[in-house]
């Protein structure tokens, strides 16, 4: 489950960025570059701030392949996508749900404190977001008054509350992502907002 997890986390995000970068008109080298960072950006400071090296991605190449393949069916079926803007956020929080939860696991198989794992998993599904923001010169959404990181947070927090329950490990991890799926849709939806500071 939590393979599975990560490969739909790492495929979401790399049609998140490719949706963005794609919007923006870049051209193609510039769309596979924000399709990457995006995908790999979170793991790979989650992985440098735990010390563990190589990153993820550098180990495992079935992220790059993946990361290939979600870029040639976002090029490729961009005209099928009926409103960016819309695939753009679908696959942005779905990235967003299942990175807290790989974050959150790793840091569990690094006997890291369960506050510690909250940040590792905020920081896996907000900062490659931060990054492709950043390359397309939009204003991170971390940053914005939208709930995001926040959402993480929360995600963490029903996490570690759930595995104080029978739960099998496989449904806290569900149930966690759907969570954080959900309470994202609905603020987006609801427009939920923090508040700016006078």
């Amino acid at each position: 489950m939590f393979l599975v997890l990560d490969i739909l986390g790492t495929l979401s995000f790399v049609i998140s960025g490719a949706l963005l970068a794609i919007n923006k008109k870049l051209d193609p080298f510039g769309v596979f570059v924000i399709a990457f960072v995006t995908s790999v950006g979170g793991g790979t400071l989650r992985d440098i701030l735990i010390g563990r090296t190589p990153v993820g991605w550098m180990i495992n190449l079935t992220y790059v392949y993946i990361i290939i393949l979600g870029y040639f069916l976002t090029v490729f079926l961009k005209n099928h996508l009926d409103k960016f803007r819309k695939s753009l956020f679908l696959f942005d929080t779905i990235g967003l749900g299942i990175f807290t939860l790989t974050g959150i696991e790793i840091g569990l198989q690094q006997n890291l404190h369960p506050i510690i794992c909250v940040m590792l998993g905020t920081i896996s599904a907000s900062f490659g977001g931060v990054i492709r923001d950043i390359l397309c010169n939009e204003i991170p959404v971390i940053f914005r008054k939208e709930i995001y990181a926040t959402v993480c947070i929360f995600g963490g927090i029903l996490f570690f509350l759930l595995k104080l329950t029978p739960l099998s490990a496989e449904a806290i991890q569900l149930t966690t992502a759907l969570a954080i799926i959900f309470i994202r849709i609905m603020a987006v939806k609801f427009k939920w907002q923090f508040k700016n500071f006078d």
